[in-house]
């Protein structure tokens, strides 16, 4: 960048760049934005971001995003904790939450398996599923990581990993979009979906 652009900006504009989705003309306006809105604006994302990084951990049972340990959804007692839902990002656990079709509990993988990006069975959450299921009184884990290449490779990895615990294992129907991620499916496709599991 020029030199005739100070410092601060460069960097803010090369950390806006580095999220996903979001390109260098896109990372540009955010930060010219930035400079040109109230004091209280960038203050409050400045405090945003602090709070996010330090009041937000990972519940240590299903590993959402919570404040508290375990999350409220693994502590609420009308939940059937007999049911997991396997999902891949937090994200997905809001976007069955919305459907209120599910009142069972998560378990976040945080990725997929995925050779072309170097995330194995090991860079995810799956031993700590496996061992989930071992110890705790579960009849069933629906299989719930997104449709495609990714998703179905890491379903097969967890059927396979599953299937000695004598567990009954469902993947969600397949009204779901092949390539799509659960957060941008619509409530309706999505509370079919969960209705019309079947056996994997």
């Amino acid at each position: 960048m020029s030199k005739a652009i100070p410092e601060p900006v460069i960097r803010l504009t090369e950390a806006f760049a580095r999220l996903p989705g979001i390109g260098p003309k896109t990372a540009a306006r955010l930060t010219y934005f930035l400079l040109r809105a109230p004091d209280e604006i960038s203050q409050s994302l400045a405090d945003a971001l602090h709070d996010l990084k330090t009041e937000t951990k990972f519940c240590s049972v299903c590993f959402n995003i919570t404040v508290s340990d375990p999350c409220e959804i693994c502590a609420d007692a009308k939940r059937d904790g007999r049911v997991i839902a396997v999902v891949e990002e937090p994200l997905d656990v809001l976007a069955i939450e919305r459907t209120g079709a599910y009142s069972g509990k998560y378990h976040v993988l945080h990725g997929a398996i995925s050779p072309v990006n170097n995330i194995g069975p090991d860079d995810l959450r799956i031993r700590e599923l496996v061992e989930r299921v071992g110890q705790q009184d579960v009849l069933e884990v629906i299989i719930a990581t997104n449709p495609g290449m990714e998703g179905d490779a890491t379903a097969m990895y967890i059927k396979r990993e599953l299937e000695p615990k004598g567990v009954k294992i469902q993947r969600l129907a397949r009204g779901l979009p092949v390539g799509g991620d659960l957060e941008y499916v619509d409530s309706v496709t999505l509370t079919r979906a969960l209705q019309g599991r079947s056996e994997f």
